[in-house]
């Protein structure tokens, strides 16, 4: 169990020292004529890139210019998967299972590692989207799946999973596949009283940069709490601000420099 425990043994430790706390961002995620988030401003200012692969975002000219932009910047690549729900923004849930479920995931993170391959990258890691990370909070067989399609991926992959108090659960099932996990936190989304985002839909939801930089401080000291005020335990491994949020430029640089600074 060496390998699952250790990822949470780090995030203890860099609980400790909220400039450690590494950031990431979903990008790449225009497709044809459409573009979304402002990607070149946004890359040099986070370690690790969340890439959309073309089922709720990206198309083969966004993924490459993505992966370039990544390379050049020296940042991590991981494989934003999600619904095939292109309409929907991957922001649907959708009656997909078992098999074709896992077919789904696989066929997206080869379509990115071909391309991040191709033009001398890789990918390192797997985060779900949308409808398909939430969903995944609630539904034990289809984190299961989810788990499944990465373990059996031909090179070791992690699994980005949402940091919530009740961990530990996690860390168990991602064991029994010989998977290792890396727990992200949200600076621009409000939480509930349970540790998940509030829906979109809710008062709440998505916070302006004052608010996001407040709680990336929050989130790094161990003092986040949800938008009802209760307190929650949770030990991210890595924060991340969404790329469509708006501002999203704005948010990251004042939150890069707000987790360098020493606390007082």
């Amino acid at each position: 169990m060496k390998a699952v425990k250790s990822v949470v043994r780090r995030s203890r430790k860099k609980q400790a020292n909220q400039a450690n706390i590494k950031l990431n961002c979903d990008l790449g995620e225009g497709f044809g004529a459409y573009t979304m988030g402002c990607d070149e401003e946004i890359m040099p200012l986070i370690d690790s890139v969340n890439i959309a692969c073309g089922f709720h975002g990206g198309d083969p000219s966004i993924i490459r210019q993505t992966v370039l932009l990544a390379k050049r910047h020296k940042v991590e690549m991981g494989a934003h998967v999600a619904y095939p729900d292109l309409q929907g923004f991957g922001r649907r849930s959708m009656n997909i299972r078992g098999q074709e479920l896992i077919d789904c995931i696989q066929y997206q993170i080869s379509a990115l590692d071909g391309m991040a391959r191709t033009h001398g990258g890789r990918v390192t890691y797997v985060k779900p989207h949308g409808a398909l990370y939430n969903d995944m909070n609630t539904d034990e067989a289809l984190e299961r799946t989810v788990m499944h399609a990465v373990a059996s991926w031909h090179r070791p992959l992690e699994l980005v999973r949402l940091a919530t108090p009740r961990d530990k659960k996690s860390v168990e099932t991602a064991f029994e596949y010989g998977l290792s996990l890396r727990f992200e936190a949200f600076a621009d989304r409000g939480y509930t009283r349970a540790g998940y985002l509030v829906p979109r839909d809710k008062p709440g939801a998505v916070l302006d940069v004052a608010a996001a930089v407040a709680q990336a401080k929050a989130i790094a000291s161990g003092t986040l709490r949800s938008v009802k005020g209760h307190k929650l335990n949770i030990v991210p491994d890595t924060l991340c601000v969404h790329g469509d949020t708006p501002a999203a430029f704005d948010m990251l640089k004042a939150i890069r420099s707000a987790l360098q600074t020493p606390a007082d």
